[in-house]
């Protein structure tokens, strides 16, 4: 028999299943465990027991199974050892990047607006005469009949090349990025969660540039005592390891990157808690954790300016409130004349946006 199941509206799922509603926190609950699942659903079920987020007609046996049915976790039946999918790992970086950019719809072509008018796919307003070697579809067909009629007359109506006027249209560009990812201990320091909302960050970025600039490039950097790439896929399993802080190396494999990239527009991307304290001199490591160590700094505002004359401009997330290092930050973007964004561990989402090529201040929600 046909019916019709009702239960209580709750305003904060918005229609969700059981099944959704604990899949939303089992995904933010393996950002957290580096992608340990056992973890994850350990936690979930202390999270269950405490706040009765099942119940007998759906427990969390229920929610695991459905898991494994619907391709988010993959058990080894040899040693019964449970991993994410590559869907997982997609569904954390489109949660993280809902989170903190809003929903974003994926795109055919590049969206980075420049100043310069010339082909592409956004229509500007303007128009201007027509010039040998214009394509076809740029041509204003009203705005080119009306210059006939008045400088023709409707009578013996002919369109030559001095009546055409042509559509401008802004041109779009495709970007190199480079995101750079802090894993030094300094970012989980002082009882501090500092990684996590760093991988936040990090995949949201991420899945912002693969969804919205498909035609853009996109390479991560993690450093620690030293810099090396990884995989878009391996952000959600980073962990943070007892290393210093050499943002040098970071910003040095950066660049090389960019070097071998044939896009003539180029940036760097760094999340970090913004305290450089290590240098590799030949085959030794320079380090001082006590303070900002001039030396490695000045390394560091170096490689900003050196990132200025080649036109990469850098743009620092900074997962720490800390006046003396966000004091170090601004130096460092400002001899970049790059950006900035704060954001303070427990409103990741808003950052104090500062930009100073153009000197304006906003916050961003």
């Amino acid at each position: 028999m046909l019916g019709f199941h009702f239960t209580k509206f709750d305003p904060n799922q918005q229609g969700k299943s059981r099944f959704e509603q604990l899949l939303d926190l089992f995904m933010q609950l393996l950002t957290y465990t580096s992608g340990d699942v056992s973890e994850a659903l350990n936690w979930l079920t202390q999270l269950d027991k405490e706040y009765q987020l099942t119940d007998e007609e759906y427990g969390l046996g229920d929610f695991i199974e459905e898991l494994k049915n619907k391709g988010y976790i993959d058990e080894n039946r040899q040693n019964g050892e449970i991993k994410i999918t590559p869907k997982t790992e997609q569904g954390i970086r489109k949660r993280s990047l809902e989170e903190i950019f809003g929903k974003l719809k994926k795109t055919k072509t590049g969206d980075h607006h420049t100043y310069k008018p010339g082909l592409g796919d956004e229509i500007n307003p303007e128009t201007r005469p027509y010039q040998f070697g214009d394509m076809l579809e740029q041509i204003d067909f009203v705005s080119s009949i009306r210059n006939a009629q008045i400088n023709h007359g409707i009578d013996q109506l002919q369109l030559l090349e001095d009546d055409l006027e042509i559509k401008e249209t802004d041109f779009k560009s495709q970007t190199s990025t480079v995101l750079m990812i802090d894993i030094s201990h300094s970012m989980i320091l002082y009882g501090e969660d500092r990684i996590t909302p760093a991988k936040k960050v990090a995949m949201a970025l991420s899945e912002l540039i693969t969804t919205k600039y498909p035609k853009d490039t996109l390479d991560i950097v993690v450093f620690g005592n030293d810099a090396w790439p990884i995989e878009i896929k391996d952000i959600p399993y980073l962990q943070v390891g007892p290393y210093h802080t050499n943002t040098v190396a970071g910003l040095q494999l950066a660049m090389d990157i960019l070097r071998r990239r044939k896009n003539p527009n180029k940036q760097i991307f760094m999340i970090t808690d913004g305290k450089p304290t290590c240098l590799k001199i030949g085959k030794k490591y320079y380090k001082n954790s006590f303070g900002l160590d001039r030396k490695i700094v000045n390394r560091c505002i170096n490689l900003a300016a050196q990132c200025k004359k080649i036109k990469i401009p850098i743009t620092t997330f900074m997962i720490a409130t800390d006046p003396y290092l966000q004091r170090f930050v601004t130096e460092f973007t400002e001899m970049n004349h790059g950006k900035a964004f704060f954001a303070s561990l427990d409103k990741l989402g808003a950052f104090i946006f500062k930009d100073f090529e153009s000197g304006k201040h906003k916050t961003v929600y």
